[in-house]
């Protein structure tokens, strides 16, 4: 943890015998206390660096003998569905205390309950048989004898203002198509109760029981079907959220609807578009923040973006590729670290290679969903059109209605996303291959000198610096690459003197803390892939207190957490798998923001850009790419921002040379291994 120094009086301190004293911290606050009973002039307050040497966890990838459908990752919930694999649990599980009995609210008939359905982590769904009035004959509708009853305790998350937010989602999509309709609510007890229609078999269990597997005609019904379920659930504002098999079911069996396919469980559902104004929801992105099922989530949902119509469509073709294949490459991974490693394949993972078994409707349906932008609208019936020709032309034999599709009168079979010869070719995002990058940032600033200097070895590093020092230059920026230095020198950066190290430590905390007693702030630091890094150290900088971490993945709950102290991400850098990021109070920024990717997080940062905010800090592994943006509380005269990317250092690049002979752009570089995009 941070040690925070000040000088308060503080009382004496307990040692614990089981903890080995950190002699370089200990050494630093005795020299502290002796120089301040000399001096009366007041300390500066800095924080000793906050240093976690985090083991790996321990991933196994394993082969799954059983299948079973996923857990949700933040509120797991599968409502209104008659499944057969989930009624076999014990009988004192369901008639277990707080349950009531009998239920009867808002006005509704009084049901005593039965069989469970389904059990979430916030609520459970049971089935609930009429005992008074109606007539008993009645299967459907707000008299039907047997229901679905879904409870969700008052202290659950979501309810601590009162009924659960899905309440307010089935009163906007009430009526929707493909969405059960929910016929009585109210609260009993400490239970808020919900009563809806009673469904059939969802498609994981209509899968399961049938050996595994899927004919290509009933997966091509789902997939016409279900992509008309979403387009009127979009219309309404609305995301789903967790679209998986689990979540589709079909009508009671033996009623009218039994082959009619619906779309369960709005506990994740959120709003793409905002209610009052009629807009696109603000981008952004939370890294800690997850919503969904891991095996069906979309990308994006697994770097904490916010929802859009684009996630549903992804989880919708890895449901569709799933049904067909029976397995998805990703199943198997174990561990803390699953959602990582799970992300990480998907985005490795090109259409191609996924549908290569499927047949190519579904590949090019895969194609253009993972391409779609974070508030472009999703062309539906191009998407219903690309497996025409897979249903057969009579609608009345198909294995699953699709009556979606026919209502709003597409002319199927006449549209292709070859079709449209006008529009642009889009850039393929996920093409699977691995490929190294230099990205070069540019600011717009007055003219100054600029020196650069790259594939620096080891012993010639201090000759360029001392040259440059000698010239009134310092250090700006630092980047390595294959344990090779790149510097940039210029005489912009205000400061008035400057220490570094070269340490086979990633990094070395005596030197940072030493340093930090004679008022010198980290101002760029750099890592190799030896695990050795080079710190930079300034006086004149505008940074107030000073924290870093070391960690083994990107340590946003840290970052997270010192934001909320007024502390900003100033710099960053790897080793291997390995992150340190410096955080400093004073950094002159007024809110600050991470785009975290497996890939160049282009669309984020062009978001962020246009909210004023602009790159102020990079770093990557050969997994992850790391962008910190801010937003200056000096608004700067010119406010231009430009990145290139580049397979080896740009000097030879025409854009780079023009910059560079104007003198007026600042340039950083920053080493990123990411998929080709």
């Amino acid at each position: 943890m941070p040690v925070l120094r000040g000088r308060g009086r503080r009382g004496k301190q307990q040692l614990d015998p089981q903890r080995p004293i950190n002699n370089a911290a200990t050494r630093t606050r005795r020299r502290t206390a002796a120089a301040a009973a000399v001096v009366a002039a007041p300390v500066e307050e800095k924080i000793v660096a906050a240093v976690e040497e985090a083991a790996a966890p321990e991933i196994k990838e394993v082969e799954e003998d059983k299948q079973v459908p996923e857990e949700v990752g933040e509120k797991p919930m599968d409502s209104g569905g008659k499944s057969p694999g989930k009624l076999n649990m014990p009988e004192d599980d369901f008639a277990s205390p707080p349950f009531p009995e009998k239920v009867q609210v808002g006005g509704s008939p009084t049901y005593r309950l039965e069989k469970k359905l389904g059990k979430g982590g916030f609520g459970q769904v049971f089935v609930g048989r009429r005992i008074t009035g109606g007539n008993i004959n009645e299967r459907t509708g707000p008299g039907a004898v047997e229901v679905a009853v879904k409870f969700e305790h008052r202290n659950s998350k979501g309810c601590n203002y009162g009924p659960p937010p899905e309440w307010q989602v089935y009163n906007t999509l009430g009526g929707s198509y493909g969405v059960p309709r929910v016929h009585y609510k109210g609260r009993q007890g400490d239970y808020y109760v919900m009563v809806m229609d009673m469904l059939g078999p969802s498609l994981w269990d209509i899968w399961n029981n049938n050996s595994r597997t899927m004919s290509v005609d009933m997966v091509a019904c789902i997939a016409i079907e279900s992509i008309s379920i979403l387009e009127k659930m979009h219309s309404r504002g609305y995301v789903h959220g967790d679209v998986k098999p689990e979540n589709f079911l079909l009508g009671a069996v033996g009623s009218p609807d039994e082959k009619k396919l619906f779309l369960v469980d709005l506990g994740l559902a959120a709003r793409w578009r905002d209610g009052n104004t009629g807009l696109h929801v603000q981008y952004d992105q939370r890294p800690d923040v997850f919503r969904g099922t891991v095996r069906y989530a979309g990308v994006h949902a697994h770097l904490g973006r916010t929802g859009s119509r684009r996630d549903d469509l992804e989880s919708l073709a890895y449901t569709l590729v799933f049904l067909l294949r029976g397995r998805l490459p990703w199943q198997g991974y174990q561990g803390e670290n699953k959602g990582f490693l799970v992300c990480k394949k998907k985005m490795a993972t090109s259409p191609e290679s996924l549908c290569c078994f499927c047949p190519q409707p579904f590949k090019s349906f895969m194609e253009y969903v993972v391409d779609l932008k974070f508030d472009e609208e999703p062309n539906y019936a191009k998407c219903i059109s690309l497996f025409d020709g897979i249903v057969g032309p009579n609608p009345d034999i198909r294995p699953i209605k699709t009556e979606g599709a026919q209502k709003v009168g597409y002319k199927r079979g006449r549209l292709t996303f070859e079709d449209e010869e006008d529009e642009q070719p889009k850039k393929k995002v996920r093409m699977g291959m691995p490929a190294t990058q230099w990205v070069s940032i540019y600011n717009a600033r007055r003219p100054m000198k600029q020196r650069y200097h790259y594939n620096v070895m080891d012993v010639r590093l201090s000759q360029h610096i001392d040259k440059g020092t000698e010239d009134g230059l310092f250090i700006s920026c630092v980047a390595s690459c294959h344990n090779l230095w790149a510097l940039v020198m210029d005489a912009g950066t205000g400061f008035k003197a400057q220490v570094y190290e070269l340490s086979p430590f990633f990094l070395h905390k005596e030197w940072i803390m030493e340093r930090w007693e004679k008022n010198f702030y980290i101002s760029a630091v750099a890592g190799a892939s030896d695990g050795s890094s080079l710190v930079v150290m300034s006086k004149g900088t505008p940074y107030s207190q000073q924290s870093y971490k070391v960690s083994e993945s990107f340590p946003f709950k840290w970052i997270n957490k010192k934001w909320k102290e007024g502390f900003c991400v100033t710099s960053m850098a790897t080793s291997g798998t390995r992150w340190a990021v410096v955080m400093s109070r004073g950094a002159g920024f007024s809110n600050q923001v991470v785009e975290l990717d497996f890939l160049y997080p282009s669309e984020g940062i062009h978001q962020r850009w246009e909210n004023g905010y602009r790159i102020t800090a990079t770093a990557a592994t050969s997994d992850q790419a790391a962008f910190v943006l801010s937003v200056p509380r000096r608004k700067p005269v010119d406010e231009t921002q430009e990145t290139l990317r580049t397979s080896t250092f740009p000097t030879t690049h025409s854009k780079f040379l023009r910059r560079c002979e104007d003198l007026n752009i600042r340039i950083t570089y920053r080493r990123v291994k990411v998929v080709s995009e």
